[in-house]
């Protein structure tokens, strides 16, 4: 199936925007479950078939799952195995490389551990990108305006009339050729996502931000969902999986993710009168 049906199927399957980022921290593990052979994994499994009803994709961040070494890896690949198949995986490992490099990483992340997607750092221009759009069935998320502060150190330099965030924008428009770019544009930033999604009204954007990093939920859903009040993809990681830090850890996140698509729903029948 191809990345761009995938997400469509996802998100109508779900009735949901809502991305479930796994951010697993050893340090904030509840204790009870440190006491598991596996605490990671006993810890995200429990996330996921918690929130598995009420979110369409997963962000798994590489570096907590990379710092844990060798068992990292190996638990990477189990909490893949218990992921819903409706639900999008995205791998956010913001690979940035060129050459066989970039061609290694891809058939890493996408032929061995069979993600959908992956975050990608396009500042070496195309050939970052290529190995993972080659084929249909697999999506890119672009960084093209991330939600941290030192996003204004280069990504809001002018370079001719434009910032550097849209020159990104519009290459990755060029390089849409088989439907399966993305776009990731931080929800801390509500008039550039506005202008965002107007250079590119049909890609999807995968928006970080929100919950803990304080970006707004109604803004984000207003100009960041296509004219149909879809293709926005909602990510917060900390404020679901974290929503409790008692043995309830996993009924909590289910409860935020709930509660969150239902709020943007709410939001999008009214804005987007659907």
């Amino acid at each position: 199936m191809k990345f761009a049906a995938k997400l469509k199927r996802a998100i109508k399957v779900s009735k949901s925007l809502v991305c479930v980022g796994l951010d697993p921290d050893p340090s904030k593990i509840p204790q009870s479950v440190l006491q598991a052979e596996n605490p990671v994994f006993e810890f995200a499994s429990r996330i996921i078939a918690a929130t598995a009803p009420y979110a369409c994709a997963y962000k798994l961040n590489f570096a907590f799952f990379e710092s844990l070494g060798g068992e990292g890896w190996k638990t990477l690949r189990e909490v893949l195995g218990v992921i819903p198949p409706h639900a999008v995986t995205i791998a956010d490992a913001k690979r940035g490389d060129i050459g066989n490099s970039a061609d290694k990483y891809a058939a890493a992340i996408l032929d061995d551990l069979h993600f959908d997607a992956v975050t990608v750092n396009a500042y070496m221009g195309r050939d970052c990108v290529a190995p993972f759009i080659a084929r249909p069935e697999f999506g890119a998320f672009i960084l093209a305006l991330t939600s941290n502060a030192g996003s204004k150190d280069f990504q809001y330099l002018k370079a001719g009339a434009k910032p550097l965030f849209m020159h990104v924008v519009a290459k990755a428009r060029e390089w849409n050729v088989h439907e399966n770019c993305g776009l990731v544009v931080g929800a801390t930033h509500p008039e550039e996502l506005r202008r965002i999604r107007k250079a590119a009204p049909d890609m999807p954007l995968l928006i970080p931000g929100v919950g803990a990093q304080g970006g707004d939920l109604e803004s984000v859903v207003r100009y960041g969902c296509d004219a149909a009040g879809s293709m926005a993809i909602i990510n917060a990681s900390r404020s679901i999986i974290y929503a409790s830090k008692g043995d309830d850890f996993a009924e909590a996140a289910g409860a935020e993710t709930a509660r969150m698509r239902a709020e943007i729903n709410a939001m999008r029948k009214k804005i987007f009168k659907r």
